[in-house]
């Protein structure tokens, strides 16, 4: 079975202000088969800096059906030292949602290069403000 590439994100959301608006998106990218769903944690920080750990299946109802229809999710991949790293980062009052993901749309093309006997000795992810940046420039030279 070929897997593609495996990443994670850590979305912060000052003043535990979590609406629920990626949660669609997330179930899109998982159904139209670019992400596979491996984990999703989530990590809070109260005001005096108590860190606690919420996997998806321990949050609150309502908290947690915002994401029921969010097919995926192996769990247990990020261990407490992770999360508390991940929580070190975060401000007092605060919380993020840790997700790994396998970019499902390059399973194949990595499966072909295993069977071509070629490895991937780079890849790297550019962050989107700095490629709008960029093409911008391209575009007032």
């Amino acid at each position: 079975m070929d897997i593609g590439p495996v990443e994670y994100v850590v979305i912060a959301f000052p003043g535990n202000r979590f609406k629920g608006e990626i949660a669609p998106e997330l179930r899109r990218l998982v159904d139209n088969g670019t992400v596979r769903i491996l984990d999703l944690t989530f990590v809070k920080k109260d005001a005096n800096g108590t860190v606690s750990h919420v996997e998806l299946q321990a949050l609150d109802p309502d908290e947690a059906s915002v994401f029921e229809e969010v097919e995926g999710e192996v769990g247990g991949l990020f261990s407490a030292e992770d999360l508390d790293l991940i929580a070190q980062e975060l401000d007092p009052d605060s919380s993020a949602a840790v997700i790994a993901w396998e970019n499902t749309w390059a399973a194949h093309i990595t499966g072909a290069i295993q069977r071509a006997g070629g490895l991937l000795v780079a890849h790297e992810r550019v962050p989107a403000p700095v490629v709008a940046m960029a093409l911008e420039a391209a575009v007032t030279a």
